[in-house]
């Protein structure tokens, strides 16, 4: 039996990677993003949704609609999300805004909305993506690090408790991956010094970043497996030990980071 997949933030980067590849495979999938999904969906032949995961009930009809017309809710990859950087005292309330609604409270929307189908079908796997800074103290994008740091928690916390009901929850948390998220750090927000220098260097990483398929078949693999984490690539699990080894040494190592990028600046 095919399964039924809804893939959030799922016309560009990792999210339009996965719907490919789960489309590849065979599943029912819907991708559904807050543009972008129409043509997206007729080029990967599968369904699609405009939606904005920052609208609850948005989120809950359409995981309503897609387990009505399959019978089924099979996966739910809660993908959506936005790059904000910059130091913390030049961000505004809205770049803190920006990525709570979006990273965190879309993740939530989505959980809210899938777990009690998936609790009464009595099956069901729910993803997360989180990021490799929500493992580490990542600096000079404080809001986009607490924002992924709380969807770390969420998830090993709803898997604890989802076990014992036939669900299923997993958090992929990727390092530098090449997909266009650095490329747009703080989307319609006012630009900051630091994420001018993130987009610098996307644009200078290109070919040296992780490619965003073999992310993909990292994800999968770690799913099959029903992984609590799932953290790639190699250079990522690297860190992420560092820092469980270390963190007094992972925050010195962040904090040279940080007067790097003021050098750089001149700040």
């Amino acid at each position: 039996m095919s399964r039924t997949v809804v893939v959030t933030g799922g016309a560009s980067g990792i999210g339009r990677a996965l719907a490919r590849e789960l489309v590849a495979r065979g599943a029912h999938v819907t991708v559904a993003d807050v543009r972008n999904a129409e043509e997206t969906a007729a080029e990967l032949g599968c369904a699609h949704a405009v939606l904005d995961v920052t609208d609850a009930g948005a989120v809950r009809d359409l995981f309503a609609a897609v387990r009505d017309e399959h019978g089924r809710l099979d996966y739910v990859f809660n993908n959506a999300g936005i790059a904000i950087g910059g130091y913390a005292d030049e961000m505004t309330l809205d770049h803190w805004n920006a990525a709570i609604d979006v990273n965190l409270r879309g993740v939530v929307h989505g959980v809210h909305a899938a777990y009690p189908i998936m609790v009464r079908q009595g099956f069901g796997h729910i993803v997360n993506t989180a990021s490799l800074a929500g493992l580490t103290p990542a600096p000079l994008m404080a809001p986009y690090t607490a924002s992924k740091h709380a969807v770390v928690g969420l998830s090993l916390a709803l898997r604890a408790e989802a076990a014992a009901r036939g669900v299923r929850v997993s958090v992929v948390c990727p390092g530098f991956v090449d997909t266009p998220l650095l490329d747009h750090a703080n989307p319609d927000l006012p630009p900051t010094e630091v994420g001018e220098q993130a987009r610098r260097a996307a644009v200078r990483a290109q070919g040296r970043l992780y490619p965003v398929d073999a992310l993909v078949r990292d994800i999968l693999r770690g799913v099959a497996r029903n992984r609590a984490l799932i953290v790639a690539p190699a250079s990522a699990r690297l860190v992420w030990r560092l820092v469980r080894l270390s963190p007094a040494l992972a925050t010195w190592a962040a904090g040279l980071a940080v007067r790097r990028a003021r050098w750089q600046s001149g700040r």
